[in-house]
């Protein structure tokens, strides 16, 4: 059965902890399952390449994922601008292209004109989502259908509050 995932990362002094959520439907509340990896620090910020610090770590924990994946969603975007690729795009091609990728943001990036704004529950403030290796509409509707009242789904809260406490 092809599974979806949540994915996110936590830096701190002496480790780097990524974790994965992982479920079966866009409207489920809750994980089937999830996975952990604590890694090394994280590699030193460079400008432009915020990637190179994340991808590493995502690449780890989505290897102890043991069933196909339908989509990735990243807490981030996917692209910075047109042709400018940012995490999601990068993770896409490390995957060898074979898993679409669905970038969400909570601030918007000056210069992605690319991300669509995404409305949620009660909220006035957008979640920016862009995707890659299926339409950007299409992964816009999917981030609108995940669970939870707020602005942000569900489980991409649970990603993050597993990587913090883990």
């Amino acid at each position: 059965m092809m599974m979806l995932a949540c994915v996110d990362v936590d830096y701190r002094d002496d480790v780097t902890v990524a974790a994965c959520v992982v479920f079966r439907d866009w409207a489920d509340a809750s994980e089937a399952a999830h996975h952990v990896d604590r890694g090394p620090p994280a590699a030193a910020y460079e400008p432009g390449q915020f990637y190179r610090r994340e991808l590493p770590h995502l690449l780890r924990v989505l290897a102890l994922v043991p069933e196909p994946l339908e989509a990735i969603v990243v807490d981030g975007y996917v692209w910075l601008g047109q042709d400018k690729p940012g995490l999601g795009a990068h993770l896409y091609e490390a995957l060898g292209r074979a898993v679409p990728v669905i970038g969400v943001a909570k601030t918007s990036f000056h210069s992605s004109d690319v991300a669509l704004p995404v409305l949620r529950g009660q909220s006035q403030r957008p979640l920016f989502v862009s995707a890659v290796g299926l339409g950007s509409p299409t992964a816009a509707e999917f981030v609108q259908r995940m669970h939870g009242p707020s602005r942000l789904p569900t489980l991409l809260g649970r990603v993050d509050r597993l990587c913090r406490e883990s």
